[in-house]
């Protein structure tokens, strides 16, 4: 089986990801049927699966793929709570974005 990356974004980056799979951790700020608003670094559209269950207020991590319109369809969701510190979170992403050989591995298998 081939490695792939799931890299940490903000919503700021998600034009640079589309078409592949990402980790988001945001502040769920709307829940509208199949869909969430997170506020991650600014807002990204989530399209949920029937298996999703995330609160309004709460932190949530969601892994899924950026789809050309910038939304992301979830794969997997994980509600974090109401206790999230969402600076720490924020510098994670710039940390794995700014040593992206440690953190990221290309289609063969291998890391970069």
């Amino acid at each position: 089986m081939e490695s792939v990356s799931t890299p940490r974004i903000s919503a700021n980056m998600l034009d640079s990801y589309v078409g592949q799979n990402v980790i988001i951790v945001g502040k769920v700020t709307q829940l509208r049927g199949e869909s969430a608003l997170l506020d991650a670094s600014g807002q990204v559209n989530a399209i949920l699966n029937r298996e999703t269950h995330l609160m309004a207020g709460n932190g949530a991590q969601i892994i899924g793929r950026v789809n050309p319109d910038l939304s992301v369809k979830v794969y997997n969701a994980l509600d974090l709570g109401s206790n999230v510190d969402f600076q720490v979170s924020q510098s994670v992403v710039e940390i794995t974005q700014q040593y992206k050989d440690l953190f990221v591995f290309d289609n063969t298998g291998g890391m970069n």
